[in-house]
């Protein structure tokens, strides 16, 4: 099933958040992004009613399987076009704003090429 790219964004964000501390909230999505609240209580919302994060009584945000799948999906792609894209001279803030937009469009076939690519790369300069 295709979701928009919003939702893959706010996905990968909670994966992110979720790493870096094991309890996420909405307002902690607010200051990541610097989205309003008022859509970030959308998307969550949404989110939830799609069936991809579940919301404790206190608040806290966990990804559901689906979701999960999904978020690290998306972040594999960011890593793994991001850090290519700087490997051969992109400045960081292109390579992570490319990636970004890059991630959401590409096929799966195109991307797992590239990832077979980049590995036989990264094997040949060793």
């Amino acid at each position: 099933m295709k979701i928009m790219e919003s939702a893959e964004n706010y996905l990968e964000t909670i994966l992110i958040l979720t790493n870096k501390d094991k309890y996420v909230r909405s307002i902690d999505i607010v200051a990541e992004t610097g989205y309003t609240k008022p859509s970030i209580s959308r998307a969550v919302k949404a989110l939830k009613e799609s069936g991809y994060i579940s919301v404790d009584e206190h608040g806290y945000i966990k990804l559901n399987e689906s979701g999960l799948k999904i978020a690290e999906k998306i972040y594999e792609r960011h890593r793994l076009l991001s850090k290519y894209l700087m490997k051969i001279g992109v400045s960081e803030e292109t390579a992570l704003a490319d990636a970004c937009r890059i991630e959401h469009v590409i096929s799966e076939e195109s991307f797992e090429r590239l990832k077979e690519f980049v590995d036989k790369l990264s094997d040949d300069l060793k």
